[in-house]
């Protein structure tokens, strides 16, 4: 009798975790583009899909013969729609500063309060009353 009810037990929940295959759906690539890598570092590239995917890169080597100022900085740009419907559009630059993006969906910093504004103009504005340069020392 315990084994028949194991059994029961594994079979349900084996069933539970079955999920049949549905048939695959296959997005076509409406237009794909490859250039490079060429010789001085310079490439290309860019898709699209037919459900409205995109995204497209070109970059080069700054500096290129120069290897103490060498770098590659890479632009571009993608677009999808996210699982809420809302249209994700992302343009970038990538180089020795690190990876920029930029889009209407990302984050912004909150404004800087105009106290803090002010304060910085008054500090900018009266260089002379600052004595973090003087060599005094707590304490003395």
């Amino acid at each position: 009798m315990i084994k028949q009810v194991l059994l029961l037990a594994v079979l349900v929940s084996a069933m539970a975790q079955y999920r049949p295959i549905s048939p695959q759906q296959f997005i076509r690539i409406l237009r794909q583009e490859q250039v490079g890598p060429n010789p001085d570092g310079s490439y290309r590239w860019s898709y699209e899909t037919e459900n409205g995917i995109a995204a497209e890169e070109q970059g080069h080597v700054k500096n290129f013969g120069n290897p103490q100022a060498e770098a590659m900085e890479a632009t571009g740009s993608f677009r999808y729609t996210a699982p809420d419907n809302t249209p994700i559009q992302l343009s970038y630059i990538a180089n020795e500063n690190g990876f920029q993006p930029s889009g209407p969906h990302l984050p912004t910093p909150p404004p800087i309060p105009a106290a803090i504004l002010r304060s910085l103009e008054y500090n900018a504005a009266h260089p002379e009353e600052d004595d973090s340069l003087s060599g005094r020392r707590f304490g003395k």
